[in-house]
């Protein structure tokens, strides 16, 4: 992994980040020193943060079974990026820690049930705090809503959004095998304008990324994406869909974890995914490509974070990413910072 160095503190764009012990959370402690940022690395064991303590960032311990602990450890910080999953287990407590402390929350989970909860709990709190609270702001939830809603346009409804996503491989984090054994409710689609469970067993089809992936056979399989997109996008159909490849990966107990394989620590895996959105006869697409899911998310949320502190979100509150940012400025910022590429086709 790479090594920077921190600037001079700055508390008003210090930023708390809890789970930094764990594989998307140092990437998210790394991003936010480079972007000028003072993050706060928090997790259970701080012994488990000595690397970045060498690295001068401050390192704090806390716990969700200890509210007191969180208060200290978020105290002076203007965000808190959680990054500790399963998020079913994490995701109250540290958002409520976060708004006893009148600061921003954001949240990675591609739990559907995380997700929605966490917007049902705190919308009213976090908009008369004047704060925002944005779950499932990584690869699975907040990406997906950023391409759909940048394809969306002037549309202001959709008879059929779906989202296919494309790994070429899929080596799970300790964390992502625990939050699947975890996470055992129904995965939730919408369907004739409503959530609705998704049917078993699950529908299988091809579907024609563009290249490198080109014709893959996908399983309807959605994760937090259609919480968030529904949100606040109006639709009659809306589907996710991941590639048998990075199926057979997770879901095989033999998958080694990530490896890194350059000089930041990312993994060689490559993604793809596609948007499309259907209004009667028109259809509008958007296909993003990058490396590595799990580090893609670091720059996706901080780049959020970064928003927020700027002042560049529209909104308080409980919110998506698409309902609070200029999607499309931001897919442009994250590609600009050769995180990811993006084509936008159909009218």
């Amino acid at each position: 992994m790479a090594v920077y160095t921190t600037r001079a503190a700055k508390r008003d764009r210090a930023v708390a980040v809890f789970g930094a012990a764990g594989h998307t959370g140092r990437f998210v402690v790394l991003e936010l020193v480079r972007r000028g940022m003072t993050p706060i690395a928090v997790a259970r064991d701080a012994a488990k943060l000595a690397g970045f303590a060498d690295l001068g960032i401050e390192v704090r311990g806390a716990s969700v079974e200890n509210p007191g602990s969180l208060d200290r450890a978020f105290k002076g910080a203007a965000a808190v990026i959680n990054c500790a999953g399963p998020f079913l287990d994490t995701a109250d407590a540290v958002a409520s820690a976060a708004l006893r402390a009148g600061i921003h929350y954001l949240d990675v989970t591609a739990e559907q049930p995380s997700a929605q909860a966490t917007y049902d709990k705190f919308d009213k709190a976090a908009r008369d705090a004047g704060v925002l609270v944005i779950p499932a702001m990584g690869f699975y939830g907040g990406f997906a809503d950023l391409l759909v809603t940048t394809v969306m346009g002037d549309w202001h409804f959709a008879d059929e959004i779906r989202v296919g996503i494309a790994l070429d491989s899929w080596h799970p984090t300790r964390g992502t095998r625990v939050t699947g054994k975890k996470n055992t409710a129904r995965r939730m689609i919408v369907a004739n304008g409503r959530l609705t469970p998704v049917l078993q067993p699950a529908a299988e089809m091809d579907w024609d990324f563009p290249e490198p992936f080109a014709r893959q056979k996908v399983v309807e399989l959605p994760f937090s994406e259609i919480v968030v997109i529904a949100r606040h996008t109006r639709s009659s159909e809306l589907r996710t869909y991941l590639n048998r490849t990075a199926l057979g990966d997770v879901r095989d107990p033999a998958t080694p974890p990530p490896e890194p394989a350059d000089e930041n620590g990312r993994s060689a895996q490559t993604f793809l995914v596609e948007a499309t959105v259907r209004n009667g006869e028109h259809v509008r697409r958007i296909a993003a490509q990058g490396q590595d899911i799990y580090a893609f998310s670091a720059p996706l949320i901080c780049e959020a974070v970064q928003r927020m502190l700027d002042g560049k979100a529209r909104l308080s509150g409980a919110q998506a990413p698409g309902a609070v940012f200029d999607a499309r400025d931001y897919l442009d910022a994250l590609a600009a910072q050769h995180h990811l590429s993006f084509v936008v086709a159909g009218g």
